[in-house]
C-alpha cells in the first residue's frame, strides 16, 4: 500500500535517486540534467514548498513539492512537480500523488492548480493529468529543449479546486 507523507530531510538521499534519473533524461523537467544534490536539495526541500514522498514499506517510490504559483495576487493558485521512480512507474504513484496534492492543494487554501511546463511528448503526464481533471489552457511551442527529440511544445494546465471554480 501507498502512504503518501511529508518528506523528511533524512528521505532526501532517496528522493535524489529520483531526482537524479528523471532531470538526467533530460525528457520531462527543465532543470539541467547536470544538476548537483545540492542544487536538488535547493530546489526540492527549499523552505517555500511542501515536500511529500509516496512510500511503500520503507521504500520511497515517488516525491512531489506543493507551492504557490505566483507570489501575492496570484498566491490562491498552486503550483507541484512530481517525479516517479522509474522502477515504478506504471504502478500509479503518480496518480496516488496527482489526488493527494489536490487535497493538500485544498486543505492549503488554493482555489486552483495550475502546471506552467508539461511537455507535449510526456503523454502519460498529459493523459493522468486530463484524468484528474486538468485542461490544457495554452501551448508554448518549441518551449521544452528535450534532450532526444530537440525542441518540442509544452502545455500549461490548469484546474479549478472546487466546482464552478468557486
Amino acid at each position: 500500500m501507498i502512504n503518501i507523507r511529508r518528506a523528511r530531510e533524512t528521505d532526501f538521499d532517496d528522493i535524489w535517486e529520483i531526482f537524479h534519473a528523471i532531470v538526467e533524461a533530460g525528457e520531462t523537467y527543465a532543470y539541467s540534467p547536470q544538476t548537483t544534490k545540492e542544487q536538488a536539495f535547493k530546489i526540492w526541500m527549499a523552505p517555500y514548498v511542501t515536500t511529500y514522498v509516496a512510500d511503500e514499506d520503507g521504500t520511497i517510490l515517488g516525491t512531489y513539492i506543493l507551492k504557490r504559483n505566483q507570489p501575492a495576487l496570484g498566491a490562491h493558485v498552486a503550483n507541484a512537480s512530481y517525479m516517479v521512480s522509474p522502477k515504478a512507474q506504471g504502478r500509479g504513484v503518480g496518480k496516488a500523488m496527482g489526488k493527494h496534492s489536490l487535497e493538500e492543494a485544498k486543505r492549503a487554501g488554493y482555489r486552483a492548480m495550475q502546471f506552467n511546463l508539461v511537455v507535449s511528448t510526456n503523454q502519460a503526464a498529459i493523459a493522468l493529468w486530463k484524468d484528474l481533471g486538468f485542461s490544457i489552457i495554452g501551448t508554448l511551442p518549441k518551449a521544452f529543449n528535450h534532450k532526444k527529440l530537440g525542441f518540442v511544445d509544452a502545455h500549461v494546465m490548469y484546474r479549478f479546486l472546487e466546482a464552478g471554480g468557486d
